[in-house]
């Protein structure tokens, strides 16, 4: 695990997380080896994510049509573990990591039904205006929020 260079201790690392959504392998998401297939990962994060902004409140305003600010990736990578195959389950943990004043570095964690962690990634959202395209800072409330999950500010 000492390869993947923003999991400094696995097992403080994996017991910081609190949310999860559970994905099951679908036929359509495996390749030609039977395997899930590398880009897949990327969609399981993304609804684990937005399940994740639904807990704290914030999609529900993002997603209405006069509401300002929206959400958009800047990065994101995936680092595989061990193969996932057709019908398996598994949990996608999402925690937010570290804050910034806009933007915010969200840690993913793929588990099998056995534990064993089969995926992680991180990635960095940001915040901004629908019109102009511009960064825009989390209202204090929003920090808060995304703070006592025990992230970390940073500017």
């Amino acid at each position: 695990m000492s390869k993947i260079s923003y999991i400094h201790n696995l097992n403080d690392w994996k017991e910081s997380f609190t949310f999860s959504f559970p994905v099951k392998v679908r036929f359509s998401e495996t390749d030609l080896f039977g395997h899930l297939n590398n880009t897949v990962p990327f969609t399981y994060f993304e609804m684990a994510r937005i399940e994740f902004f639904k807990s704290l409140g914030f999609m529900q305003d993002w997603v209405k049509p006069d509401h300002e600010t929206i959400p958009v990736v800047a990065d994101l990578q995936c680092d595989f573990l061990q193969q996932v195959f057709f019908d398996e389950t598994i949990h996608i943990y999402v925690k937010a990591n570290k804050v910034g004043n806009s933007s915010v570095e969200i840690h993913y964690m793929g588990k099998k039904e056995s534990g064993d962690i089969c995926l992680t990634g991180r990635g960095t959202m940001v915040q901004i205006s629908k019109k102009t395209g511009r960064p825009i800072p989390w209202t204090s409330e929003m920090k808060k929020l995304l703070e006592q999950n025990g992230v970390k500010s940073f500017q």
